[in-house]
């Protein structure tokens, strides 16, 4: 199966799953952009890039995997999210919090599985502003994917907040 066709064969998977996964499937085929599958840190099952692309980890999946896996087809909702989100609140902890809780909504509902502990943990945070909520918000998400995920490298606020904040200590 050539990149392309797996493309296509994992979109209608994404989209069928349910509304969700049509609203992430219409907006890379919108946007044109470029699904694939490539290696990256064991902590990170899949990641988006500036270059309007968003890759599931090669360590974690495969083309014939992914197009059976709940958990792929999320991790791409998750990536898609991001690229909603805009770059600025992409790259902090506010915005990985909204997207690991989109995830792990979608999956619960298309699974009718529990999720660990952990994971209902962040999924009960409150999506906000509140510092003390977002540091409680990159402890767990460590705890989940491993200190090699990045948390620790994020803002908690989108970076133009966050500089707000610093000087004036208002967000």
């Amino acid at each position: 199966m050539t990149k392309s066709e797996w493309q296509e064969k994992f979109l209608e998977a994404v989209a069928d799953c349910c509304d969700e996964g049509r609203e992430a499937a219409d907006y890379i085929r919108a946007r044109k952009i470029n699904v694939g599958i490539r290696r990256a840190r064991k902590s990170v099952g899949a990641f988006w890039t500036l270059f309007r692309s968003a890759h599931l980890n090669a360590r974690h999946h495969t083309r014939e995997s992914s197009l059976a896996n709940p958990h792929a087809w999320t991790l791409l909702i998750h990536e898609v999210r991001h690229l909603q989100q805009g770059y600025l609140t992409a790259f902090s902890i506010y915005g990985e919090l909204d997207a690991w809780q989109y995830q792990f909504q979608v999956f619960k509902k298309i699974t009718q599985r529990p999720l660990s502990p952990l994971a209902e943990e962040i999924l009960s945070l409150p999506l906000n502003m509140d510092r003390s909520n977002l540091q409680k918000a990159r402890r767990l998400m460590t705890r989940h994917a491993g200190i090699w995920y990045g948390a620790n490298f994020l803002p908690l606020y989108p970076i133009h907040k966050e500089l707000k904040y610093w000087f004036t200590r208002k967000h």
